[in-house]
């Protein structure tokens, strides 16, 4: 797999498969480093795990759900499944974001958080990206990943002085408010208008 620890490596990567690949294991390491983190540390690292999970999951939302439902057999029963999954992770972080990272049962939640997100990303991986790749070619999952691109171009996974302060305004606010940016700009990308 490579170290996928840098935004300009992954922003290499140009088959969207392999993009949300490296997504999942950038999301492993956030989690680690928001465990990992000291009490003063923690609220920046886990606003930059949040910003990776607002990323991911409205690009997946967007572009790689409405592609299995149509190309991959029994695609409608495995989105629903996935999307399921996705809504139980999201409410979770919602609290979590609202009640910020000196919260009590933060350290609880955040096991909780990871579990249902590890167990829907092997889904995914399982299900979903496996089946898409073999029902797609390398143009398809191009022109896919420029969605994905530009969105994660909104969240940079590690704190660079500087970048940091300009890319801070764009994903800004609860989940909800992050999702929603997230979704103008891959449908902007994807030259989906509305």
């Amino acid at each position: 797999m490579g170290d996928h620890q840098t935004m300009p490596e992954l922003m290499g990567e140009n088959d969207v498969v392999d993009l949300l690949l490296a997504q999942h294991a950038l999301i492993r390491d956030l989690f680690d480093e928001v465990k990992k983190a000291s009490p003063s540390e923690r609220p920046e690292a886990f606003q930059r795990l949040v910003r990776l999970l607002a990323v991911h999951e409205t690009a997946e939302e967007e572009i790689v759900h409405p592609y299995a439902r149509h190309k991959i057999e029994d695609g409608d029963a495995v989105v629903d499944d996935r999307l399921a999954e996705e809504n139980e992770a999201k409410q979770l972080l919602m609290e979590m974001d609202k009640a910020g990272t000196d919260d009590p049962r933060f350290a609880e939640n955040l096991a909780v958080l990871r579990a249902a997100v590890t167990a829907h990303a092997r889904s995914e991986e399982r299900y979903e990206f496996t089946r898409l790749r073999a029902e797609t070619n390398a143009a398809e999952r191009r022109a896919m990943a420029v969605g994905v691109k530009a969105a994660e171009a909104m969240a940079p996974t590690h704190p660079h002085p500087g970048v940091e302060s300009a890319t801070k305004n764009l994903l800004v606010g609860t989940p909800v408010a992050m999702m929603d940016r997230a979704r103008d700009v891959i449908r902007q990308a994807m030259g989906k208008q509305g």
